[in-house]
């Protein structure tokens, strides 16, 4: 990673300390440069950093007007037990939240994934936390389609709050 705090990181990385730390300076980035749209993907995020402390800061100082963050998953279940930071800050900004999930596809063929306008990272073999990342614009049009595929296929997920009866 270059010493600016906004550089992103390019290139393979390999283990779970590396892949979460891409997450958060990923997360850190989009709120310093200002990214109108985040997508994140995963079968059910359950190793990812969303719960800590830095990574809801991150999203609360990215939260502004004309944003938008979507999220495509095999299923959310994990988020209420591993994820209470980052459930709270959803509830607050529903309005920029779109939630999709796919339970008719194996897990495996979610990918795991974040795509930016500038910047993408995708773990190839998600359980050894093994991917690449980059500002290559033929990587991200690539995994934009794949997730937009998702996307269309998946089904409303994730609320923000449960009414009942």
């Amino acid at each position: 990673m270059a010493n600016d705090a906004a550089a992103l990181p390019e290139g393979a990385f390999d283990g779970p300390v590396e892949f979460a730390r891409h997450v958060r300076a990923a997360l850190a980035a989009a709120a310093a440069q200002g990214w109108s749209e985040i997508v994140l993907s995963d079968p059910d995020f359950a190793d990812w950093p969303l719960g800590e402390r830095a990574v809801a800061d991150a999203l609360q100082a990215w939260s502004a007007g004309g944003r938008s963050l979507k999220m495509l998953a095999h299923r959310f279940d994990v988020f209420e037990r591993h994820h209470a930071r980052f459930v709270h800050w959803r509830r607050l900004w529903d309005h920029i939240v779109q939630c999709r999930a796919l339970p008719q596809l194996n897990a495996g063929d979610v990918p795991s994934a974040i795509w930016t306008p500038s910047w993408s990272l995708l773990r190839i073999d998600p359980e050894r936390s093994r991917g690449v990342c980059g500002a290559s614009a033929a990587d991200r049009v690539a995994l934009r389609h794949r997730i937009d595929e998702g996307f269309q296929l998946g089904r409303p997920a994730f609320a923000a709050s449960v009414l009942g009866l």
